[in-house]
């Protein structure tokens, strides 16, 4: 099947993507995350707040050793995490339904940046402060009666456009 072990993928090079899981309550989602990351070699995950970090059985059980291959970092606040990242050049995108936001399929992306997209707890999605202090907002247009999609599934179908702009085109 063409798979690379764990220490392959360590050494591998990464899409210039980063994951930030603001205050994600599930440890499944969390680690269907870690999965989907590892799937398309994102660069990393940082956990954020009440966001549990590895190693835990409910983490495991959807990233199926996900989080032993994806490196992680853990910061107490998810402000700490985008002072962060905008201080070592990420351009930080939060995935939030807010008025101006770009279309998901309508993000341009430039192969020499590195980019950051912020996933929101899965009730109260991204916080106001991190969506104020973001280079921008994405939105997955939706056109059934529901307008949410569950956090790992809204996290799969970003990565997948990132890849396709950066890693396929």
């Amino acid at each position: 099947m063409n798979r690379m072990s764990a220490e392959e993928f360590r050494r591998s090079d990464k899409m210039p993507l980063v994951v930030v899981m603001d205050e994600v309550r599930s440890m499944y989602n969390v680690g269907s995350v870690f999965r989907t990351a590892d799937a398309f070699r994102v660069a990393g995950i940082y956990l954020c707040g009440i966001t549990a970090v590895p190693p835990h059985p409910e983490i495991h059980k959807t990233a199926l050793g996900a989080e032993d291959t994806v490196e992680w970092h853990y910061f107490p606040t998810t402000r700490e995490t985008v002072e962060n990242l905008r201080m070592n050049g990420f351009t930080v995108l939060s995935v939030e339904q807010v008025e101006g936001s770009t279309m998901l399929q309508d993000i341009q992306v430039e192969k020499d940046k590195k980019y950051a997209i912020v996933m929101g707890n899965e009730v109260k999605g991204v916080k106001q402060e991190i969506v104020d202090m973001s280079d921008g907002c994405l939105e997955i247009p939706q056109f059934g009666t529901k307008h949410s999609l569950n956090v790992s599934t809204t996290a799969g179908i970003v990565i997948w456009e990132f890849a396709k702009k950066l890693c396929i085109s």
